[in-house]
C-alpha cells in the first residue's frame, strides 16, 4: 500500500506539468487582453506598452510560462493581474467556503442516496422503484444553473424562508446564519450527485440480491430489511467509494456553476471572475488546484479501497 501510494504521488507530477501546459496555452489563445483592466480612455500607446511591460505580458508566451512555472516551484504561485493580491493567498482564503460546500453536499448526497438505491433495488420494478429512477433521471437531466435559478426564486423571492445569495449576512456572525445561506446551494450541488449515486446503488442492490449470502441468510430467518441493511448495503458500498473519487471534478465544476449563481464566497466565485478580467495567474492557480484536488480524490478512493477490501491491498 505505502509502495502505490508514493508511486502514485510521483505520477501526479507529469499530470500537474502537463495540465498546466494546456491551461497556459487556451488562456493564451482566449480572446481578450488583461491589459484592457488598466487601460483609460486617455492612455496614450506608450503608457499602454509600459503597463504591459510592468506586467510582464510583452515576453513570449513560453518565456512567460516557465518565468511562472519557476515561481510555482518555489511556492509562489504569481500575484493578480486585477488586484495584485497573491494567488495562493487568495484561494487559501475561498478555500474554507468552497470546502465546507463541497463536503456538505457530499455527505448529503450519500446519506440519501443509500436508503433510496437499496429500498429502490429492493423492490425492482414496483412502484418504488419506478418513482425513484423517474426522480433520478429527472435530477440528471436538469442544469445544475437552472436549478439553482428555480429554487431561488420559489425559496427566496417567492416564500421568503431562505436567503438567495452570500455566506453571511450583514452584520450577522452566527453559524446558522451561514447554514441557512448554505442550505440552497448546499441542496444544488448535492441533487446532481444523489442522482448518480442512486443509480449505482440500485444496480449493485439488484446484483447483490441475487448472490449466495442472501438467501444463506433468509434460511436463518432473517428479515428482508435486516438483509437489506446489515449484510447488502455493506457491499454496495465499494462502488460508492470508487465513485467519490471520480466525482472530484464533477464536484469543482459543479462548485463553480452554484458558487457563481448563489454568489457564494469560494474559490468558484474566484475562478468566474478571473475568467472575465483575463487574470491567468488566477486562472492557473485554480486550475492546478483542482487537478490536485481530482488526483488526491482518486488516491484516497483507492486507498479507502485497500482498507475496505484487503485482497485490492495484497495485490497492490
Amino acid at each position: 500500500m505505502r509502495r502505490m501510494i508514493v508511486r502514485r504521488l510521483l505520477q501526479t507530477l507529469p499530470m500537474l506539468f502537463f495540465v498546466s501546459i494546456v491551461c497556459f496555452i487556451l488562456v493564451k489563445a482566449a480572446p481578450g487582453d488583461p491589459v484592457r483592466s488598466f487601460v483609460t480612455p486617455n492612455m496614450h500607446a506608450a503608457d499602454i506598452e509600459r503597463v504591459r511591460h510592468n506586467l510582464g505580458l510583452d515576453k513570449p508566451a513560453y518565456i512567460q510560462y516557465f518565468i511562472w512555472l519557476k515561481e510555482c516551484l518555489t511556492g509562489n504561485f504569481g500575484y493578480s493581474l486585477v488586484n495584485h493580491k497573491p494567488v495562493l493567498g487568495q484561494i487559501l482564503e475561498r478555500l474554507p467556503a468552497t470546502a465546507g460546500l463541497m463536503a456538505s453536499a457530499i455527505a448529503l448526497a450519500v446519506v440519501l442516496a443509500i436508503p433510496l438505491g437499496l429500498i429502490a433495488g429492493a423492490n425492482r420494478n414496483r412502484w418504488v422503484d419506478k418513482l425513484v429512477n423517474l426522480m433520478a433521471y429527472i435530477g440528471i437531466s436538469l442544469p445544475l444553473f437552472w436549478l439553482a435559478i428555480l429554487l431561488m426564486y420559489f425559496f427566496s423571492i417567492k416564500m421568503h424562508w431562505l436567503p438567495s445569495m452570500g455566506m453571511r449576512t450583514i452584520g450577522v456572525n452566527s453559524a446558522l446564519d451561514v447554514i441557512k445561506h448554505g442550505i440552497l446551494p448546499c441542496t444544488v450541488l448535492a441533487i446532481g450527485f444523489l442522482t448518480v449515486y442512486v443509480r449505482y446503488i440500485r444496480s449493485s442492490t439488484i446484483s447483490q440480491l441475487k448472490e449466495d449470502y442472501v438467501q444463506i441468510q433468509y434460511a436463518f430467518g432473517s428479515t428482508k430489511w435486516i438483509i437489506l441493511f446489515r449484510h447488502v448495503m455493506k457491499h454496495v458500498l465499494l462502488p460508492i467509494i470508487t465513485l467519490l473519487g471520480m466525482s472530484m471534478g464533477d464536484l469543482v465544476a459543479g462548485a463553480i456553476v452554484t458558487e457563481t449563481v448563489f454568489s457564494w464566497p469560494g474559490i468558484g466565485s474566484l475562478g468566474m471572475t478571473a475568467v472575465r478580467g483575463m487574470d491567468y495567474p488566477v486562472i492557473m492557480g485554480i486550475t492546478l488546484f483542482s487537478s490536485v484536488l481530482l488526483i488526491l480524490g482518486n488516491l484516497l478512493a483507492d486507498i479507502l479501497y485497500g482498507i475496505v477490501d484487503p485482497r485490492i491491498k495484497t495485490t497492490r
